[in-house]
């Protein structure tokens, strides 16, 4: 799994398309629309793409998930 330095001095996991490192709601979604166990991650505009549906739409099931209690996205 590719990892980039963050600004914290962290290792967090890169997009496997693009390279961009994570935040985690992207790693979150990631593992909610592909594979819970997933071990490789998309960031959100490179999801977006995957399943043909526009960046905020993403965020918006972010929140709601969120709200739902959903414990991938606390």
């Amino acid at each position: 799994m590719d990892k980039e330095m963050n600004q914290a001095g962290s290792l967090l996991p890169a997009c496997t398309v693009c390279g961009r490192p994570l935040i985690p709601d992207e790693i979150a979604m990631t593992r909610k629309m592909i594979n819970r166990g997933a071990r490789q991650f998309l960031c959100l505009t490179c999801l977006s793409r995957r399943f043909d549906v526009p960046e905020d739409v993403l965020r918006e099931k972010i929140e709601e998930f969120r709200e739902m209690g959903c414990t991938l996205f606390l």
